[in-house]
């Protein structure tokens, strides 16, 4: 939230920018990027804790930027959902990163406004 109050609502969505891309690329790495993937787990419990933790890295990125446990937690549930369908195959690589920056970008308007206490 101090991003918002010091830099406004540019900057905020800029850091959650940076945060999701370092969540999904360089935090990932190739186990949970394979096995977030239902059809690449060797398991239930193995694709669950995967996709789990793959989402809670993306929650604690949104948590630390925004200051927010409620959008924290809100993402966990958003992100594990998205990539739920990507790795499905309901939609592609393309939709999955927009409806994942769309997320943020609805985080900084609920900021912005006041309408998420922190």
């Amino acid at each position: 939230m101090s991003i918002l109050l010091q830099s406004g609502p540019l900057a905020l969505f800029f850091a959650f920018a940076i945060s999701h891309a370092l969540a999904d690329f360089p935090l990932q790495g190739d186990y949970l990027a394979r096995t977030k993937q239902r059809k690449q787990a060797g398991t239930l419990a193995e694709w669950l804790i995967s996709l789990t933790a793959h989402s809670l890295i993306h929650a604690g990125g949104v948590w630390l930027v925004s200051g927010s446990v409620i959008l924290g937690a809100t993402e966990l549930a958003l992100h594990w959902l998205i990539d739920l369908g990507k790795g499905e195959g309901w939609y592609g690589y393309v939709t999955d990163q927009v409806l994942h920056i769309s997320c943020k970008a609805i985080y900084v308007v609920l900021l912005a406004k006041g309408l998420i206490a922190v």
